[in-house]
């Protein structure tokens, strides 16, 4: 394939992920209808380590486990915790608005990268952060007593769970070559333990195995988690990173988009204020990725 078509099929594989990841907040938010939260993070996760591995047997990909201690915390942080935290988050907030809560990810990977990884926060990268930070307070509307606090701390914990583990994620690759699927299909299934333990301390109503149930989970499953992440892995082999950060835009977008238009959610004025103002803050750190490339392409340059 061409330079110019694999880019071309980047660009297309950002739009349809932002989409199918997108629209999955919605779908999450009818599953907890039929299902308690710890269980269906339980089929959730459970599920998509079992096509994870399917997915990685068709692409003929190694299915052996690398570095298992780095594995399993990043387990712990970027399957168990997150995916507790998100679908709480859910259970008790808007799908829209957690959405965007999870979505800070980006600020609080950077924030984290400083200390562990000596990648200094500078410049534009500031007024980012800043920007970010009043979204969420906007957000999370402190002064109103009434306010969804619960909802917003676990989507603020499953953003900061997440960043944890993408910075764990990222000092590994710098000490040796690990393949993204694999790396995913075995959190997911070492991630399930830890939330199986969970479920089983506590009491919660029996699930409800209707069809629209199955075929929510077959969703969750199959494409959300097994075909998404492949065309994730896909997607970062052909396009610069700027572009594929481009994801980190429409997702929530969608998020919104769908949840107003699917089930009704409506927002409050300062929570408009605070989605405006995390998205320049998402929009400024994409802006400063690109001119990075840049940069890097002209010294690479004769």
């Amino acid at each position: 394939m061409s330079a110019d078509k694999s880019r071309l099929w980047g660009a297309w594989g950002i739009v349809l992920l932002s989409l199918l990841w997108g629209y999955t907040w919605v779908v999450a938010k009818q599953a907890l209808d039929f299902a308690p939260p710890l269980a269906l993070t339980l089929i959730r996760v459970a599920g998509g380590a079992v096509a994870l591995f399917a997915a990685l047997k068709l692409l003929r990909q190694p299915l052996k486990l690398q570095a298992p201690r780095a594995v399993l915390f990043i387990s712990l942080c970027q399957v168990s915790a997150f995916m507790l935290l998100q679908t709480f988050s859910l259970k008790f907030g808007a799908a829209g608005k957690t959405a965007v809560l999870v979505y800070t990810m980006p600020i609080w990977t950077l924030l984290l990268g400083w200390p562990v990884l000596n990648e200094k926060v500078r410049g534009m990268q500031w007024l980012a952060v800043g920007a970010m930070l009043t979204g969420l307070l906007l957000i999370i509307e402190p002064w109103d007593l009434e306010s969804s606090w619960l909802s917003n701390a676990c989507g603020i914990g499953a953003a900061v769970c997440w960043a944890m583990g993408t910075v764990l994620v990222k000092s590994l690759r710098r000490q040796q070559q690990v393949s993204l699927l694999s790396l995913t299909a075995w959190s997911n299934l070492i991630g399930a333990f830890p939330v199986a333990l969970v479920a089983s301390l506590v009491d919660e109503p029996p699930i409800h195995w209707a069809p629209a149930f199955v075929a929510i989970v077959m969703v969750l499953t199959l494409i959300s988690t097994a075909f998404c992440w492949w065309l994730w892995t896909s997607i970062l082999d052909r396009v610069p990173a700027w572009e594929a950060s481009l994801l980190v835009l429409g997702t929530p977008v969608i998020a919104i988009a769908s949840s107003r238009i699917i089930l009704g959610e409506a927002f409050s004025r300062y929570e408009v204020a605070g989605i405006l103002l995390i998205g320049l803050g998402l929009v400024l750190l994409s802006f400063v990725s690109w001119l990075r490339e840049r940069k890097l392409q002209a010294r690479a340059e004769p």
